[in-house]
């Protein structure tokens, strides 16, 4: 038995020029209950581009406290933000598939355009593997982070590639890292600002919050928070915002080591504090709305606003399908789909 797959029934007849997009997210659980987290959070909690910890004491630490307690109190957080068809996620990044399937089809190109998460289903693995069937040459990989990090994007390629590891033959692959300052992406979130202000008034200040991450990842040579701070910049300069009109934080904490600051919710009380009643966020890091979107930022972190004194809290929805968020998408993938002319000639062959 070979240690390689491949094609092997009319192999060669298969093979087709047509490319394959692959569009990644970070993963959702199946059901919202803890029967189904506990699964998935094993997963998430045991790559070690997420948690740097020694792994034998991270395994003692993981199975013998977090996957006994965590699955249920994540299960209640989920059930209040399920939706019918599944978790928001999954809805919006289904939705997204679809729309850029069709923006690819009306600028001309075939692709086969697939899902894939990198924790739970439908998995990397699985969609790698329906395009070798289909006889894929090449592959453009985009995970649908904005801000390239280690626990994100990094864990996306290390999984994209353990699985092409065991091909016999290794399609041609494009594999994009970061469009935290591409000109459309920024555009698309200053428009869904812009849009907010347009129909409830400009806020005492805007809260761009960005997924947290471990301070030491960040020590040790993690290029996420710069991206995040150019993001939130170029954002401010789309929409002509003084620097005291808004503020970069970071939330959804994890455990007790220190994370990137200024953490969101001790900004949210600190501007009520400080007599700012009303406040937007977004959160430019995600692509889709999700748990930490829909519960962590429209619940929790409303309530400590509002505790706090603040009056006026309101959420700005993630890009999820919008069309200018679909239209940044395909800019993204088209170079890596349409052949361009080389502008070297071939030489002359003389008899």
């Amino acid at each position: 038995m070979s240690r390689f797959t491949a094609l092997t029934e009319n192999a060669h007849e298969k093979l087709s020029a047509d490319t394959g997009v692959l569009l990644t997210n970070l993963g959702t659980p199946k059901a919202p209950t803890a029967e189904a987290l506990r699964p998935y959070l094993r997963q998430f909690l045991s790559d070690p581009r997420v948690v740097e910890i020694p792994k034998l004491v991270w395994m003692i630490i993981l199975h013998g406290i977090i996957l006994r307690v965590r699955p249920a109190k994540s299960a209640k957080l989920y059930q209040s933000i399920w939706l019918e068809d599944g978790s928001p996620l999954l809805v919006h990044s289904k939705n997204q598939r679809g729309k850029l399937e069709l923006a690819l089809q009306a600028a001309g190109v075939n692709a086969n355009v697939k899902l894939a998460m990198r924790y739970g289903e439908p998995s990397i693995e699985q969609a790698l593997q329906e395009f070798q069937q289909q006889g894929i040459r090449k592959v453009v990989v985009l995970p649908l982070y904005p801000q390239y990090s280690g626990p994100t994007t990094g864990s996306t390629f290390d999984a994209v590639t353990r699985e092409l590891q065991k091909w016999r033959f290794v399609p041609q692959m494009h594999f994009i890292n970061s469009y935290h300052d591409h000109e459309l992406y920024i555009t698309a979130l200053a428009n869904s600002i812009a849009e907010d202000i347009a129909a409830k008034g400009m806020p005492d200040k805007l809260v761009l919050s960005y997924h947290g991450m471990p301070q030491q990842f960040f020590d040790n040579g993690d290029p996420y928070y710069c991206l995040c701070m150019k993001t939130s910049r170029l954002v401010a300069e789309k929409l002509q915002l003084e620097k005291d009109q808004y503020v970069t934080s970071f939330q959804s904490r994890f455990g007790k080591a220190e994370w990137l600051k200024p953490y969101t919710d001790a900004t949210l009380e600190a501007l009520a504090q400080e007599g700012k009643t009303n406040v937007a966020v977004a959160c430019p890091a995600f692509s889709a709305d999700c748990l930490e979107t829909l519960e962590e930022m429209v619940h929790e972190n409303r309530e400590v606003f509002i505790e706090a004194g603040g009056k006026e809290y309101r959420y700005i929805d993630a890009l999820n399908s919008r069309d200018d968020h679909i239209a940044m998408m395909t800019e993204l993938v088209l170079p890596y789909l349409q052949p361009h002319p080389s502008p070297i000639k071939a030489p002359k062959v003389h008899a």
